[in-house]
């Protein structure tokens, strides 16, 4: 696959993984399946990484570890919003809830968020060690 068409689908997965963020309290298989999606999601991620690597693409790499540090970045500011309005309107909880589900929709799609913040992470430090050896 070419890195276009990578970034592409890593695009796509975004989304998908946004609109399943919304289902509200998936159980059983569902939740397996939104497990499955978000896993998914990192795929694209992972292999726009080995190909910047193995073609010493410091774009590609600099992509990645701009999205990986935007996304990681994001999902902590609006996480502290969400924790400092609990005692506010019930409404602003709701909707910053919704941006962070759209911001950090592998997370959200998940349910398991230790477990997107931990890929999230590897992107980032993989894009940042391969970043190191590539030649400027």
């Amino acid at each position: 696959m070419s890195i276009k068409q990578l970034f592409t689908l890593w695009g796509v997965m975004f989304i998908v993984c946004a609109g399943l963020g919304f289902i509200p309290e998936p159980h059983g298989i569902l939740r397996g399946v939104l497990t499955v999606c978000a896993l998914i999601f990192f795929l694209p991620g992972a292999m726009l990484l080995r190909l910047g690597q193995k073609r010493q693409d410091r774009h590609t790499l600099s992509l990645v570890r701009s999205l990986s540090v935007a996304s990681l970045g994001l999902t902590l500011v609006l996480l502290v919003l969400n924790f400092l309005t609990a005692l506010r309107s019930e409404a602003l909880g709701d909707v910053l809830y919704y941006v962070l589900t759209i911001v950090s929709s592998p997370m959200v799609c998940s349910g398991y968020w230790a477990l997107s913040l931990f890929l999230w992470a590897c992107l980032l430090a993989g894009s940042v060690q391969c970043l190191r050896k590539c030649p400027k």
